[in-house]
């Protein structure tokens, strides 16, 4: 697998589909474990892509960017080797009594949250790949919605995301509003290879999850 001199920078003036492939692979370690510095680059990416939705995502972006940013101070401390990694953090955390301690803000409760978020938009962004280009995409985004993030939201937070996902436009719409006019049938052609490394990533959190019994972290 490719280690973390593949780190590639993310845009801010578009959602860069190449980036979010580059550095999702780039996280993936060869003993089964994900490299924290490039699976926030990934994240920071698809958090333009939040970004760029504007309102419509408005209940997930504010809460990525407090999370990454509470991740990368963890990886900026002190103690930051042990945040390098997801197998390192959860393993430094559980050890040392940390995963519950009251008043430190733990990074693999945090990273539980953006896993999550992760869920969903690799959902929405695999069913928009099925669609053609004059399908709405609201239908299949409230469909990922409801089958992951709408799981750890309260009643009315689900109830403003999925008002807000009316107002999504077709495929087609969406692609040249977050990719750029000339970008979409290059976000098109890698889009498959995008959501195979992210499930990769995914996957392999979820794993060390499972295996830790940190799922229902508060």
């Amino acid at each position: 697998m490719a280690t973390s001199d593949a780190v590639v920078k993310t845009t801010d003036a578009k959602f860069n589909i190449r980036v979010v492939h580059d550095t999702f692979s780039a996280s993936l370690l060869d003993d089964d474990d994900v490299e924290m510095d490039n699976y926030l680059l990934a994240y920071k990416e698809l958090y333009n892509f939040f970004q760029l939705m504007g309102k419509v995502f408005g209940f997930v972006a504010s809460d990525v960017k407090s999370k990454i940013e509470i991740l990368e101070d963890l990886r900026r401390g002190e103690n930051g080797e042990h945040f390098s990694t997801v197998k390192k953090m959860i393993k430094y955390e559980s050890e040392n009594g940390l995963l519950n301690k009251s008043d430190y803000t733990s990074g693999s409760r945090t990273l539980l949250r953006l896993h999550r978020g992760l869920d969903f938009i690799r959902l929405f962004l695999q069913k928009v790949g099925d669609l053609c280009d004059e399908d709405k995409t609201c239908g299949v985004c409230q469909e990922a919605y409801n089958s992951t993030l709408a799981n750890f939201h309260p009643w009315i937070v689900r109830k403003g995301a999925i008002m807000a996902m009316y107002a999504l436009p077709t495929r087609g719409g969406l692609l040249q509003k977050v990719c750029g006019p000339d970008e979409v049938q290059h976000a098109i052609d890698i889009l498959p290879k995008m959501l195979q490394v992210t499930d990769d990533a995914y996957d392999r959190t979820q794993r060390h999850y499972t295996e830790n019994d940190l799922h229902d972290l508060p």
